[in-house]
């Protein structure tokens, strides 16, 4: 699995972070840290800490805020995913066709109005 930010990657000018290039065994230990250190232990996961995803060319660390930010940085390389518990609850379900199967779809983690976009997708597109 690797970890990778796009700027501009649109003509709306709108980024993205994406987590790509994956099965379906890495779908479900993926789904299964947010559930465990997130959602059950309300603690923050640093994705550059997780020894089955490789950073490319940013840091993600993933972390529970009162509200639905999304995805934020300061410098385009140092990133925050922003979101509340039931924003996290929401993006496990989103994950769950990746567990369930392979595919070679992709979803977008969470909608929010953001300059920044969270994508999930096996084959990268």
């Amino acid at each position: 699995m690797k970890l990778e930010y796009i700027e501009d990657f649109n003509e709306y000018e709108e980024n993205i972070i994406r987590l790509y290039n994956f099965d379906k065994i890495q779908a479900i230990k993926f789904r299964d840290l947010i559930q465990d250190v997130i959602v059950n232990r309300k603690q923050k996961l640093d994705l550059s800490k997780v020894d089955f995803i490789k950073n490319e060319n940013c840091s993600l660390i993933l972390g529970l805020f009162k509200t639905d930010e999304g995805i934020i940085s300061n410098d385009n390389k140092n990133f925050i995913c922003a979101l509340t518990l039931e924003g996290f609850k929401n993006m496990l379900k989103l994950l769950e066709p990746f567990c369930n199967k392979e595919t070679k779809s992709y979803q977008y983690l969470y909608d929010i109005d953001n300059p920044t976009d969270f994508m999930f997708s096996p084959s990268g597109t």
